[in-house]
């Protein structure tokens, strides 16, 4: 109890540094939206995904109620088989698609990760010729 109290005296009668407030603020700040980020992530893909299977289910719908209606009209073979083919090409070209978009976002985020990397490299650098200048203004003033 005696240590408790003494402690929060110690900590009361510290100086505060308006770096120390600004670091240790910001650092919760951030932790706190980092711990957000696996469930947004999980959120948005949970979003997409129902969105995605709401279409499979709406075309599985639609399939099971115009199938009887398609096939009395007795379509021409040819013709469907004309469908078909254009229907494999649209798809092919839908499946290219969505690869090179992935493909894209992920080359994008790399870069981007990259930029971020090279900014805090060069702010590092930065920060370091700051606190040598700081440091010798001190020199000098005393």
């Amino acid at each position: 109890m005696v240590n408790d109290l003494k402690s929060n005296t110690e900590k009361r009668d510290e100086k505060l540094s308006i770096c120390d407030v600004f670091k240790e603020d910001t650092s919760e700040v951030i932790k706190k939206l980092e711990s957000q980020t696996p469930s947004l992530f999980q959120n948005y893909s949970n979003l997409y995904t129902a969105y995605l299977h709401m279409f499979d289910d709406l075309f599985g719908t639609c399939y099971i109620s115009e199938k009887e209606f398609f096939n009395k009209l007795n379509l021409d073979q040819s013709i469907l088989k004309q469908i078909k083919s254009n229907s494999e090409s649209i798809k092919k070209a839908y499946l290219e698609n969505i690869d090179r978009n992935a493909k894209y976002v992920d080359e994008y985020t790399k870069m981007r990760i990259s930029a971020i990397k090279s900014f805090d490299n060069y702010m590092h650098v930065i920060m370091d010729s700051y606190a040598k200048y700081f440091s010798q203004f001190n020199k000098s003033k005393n």
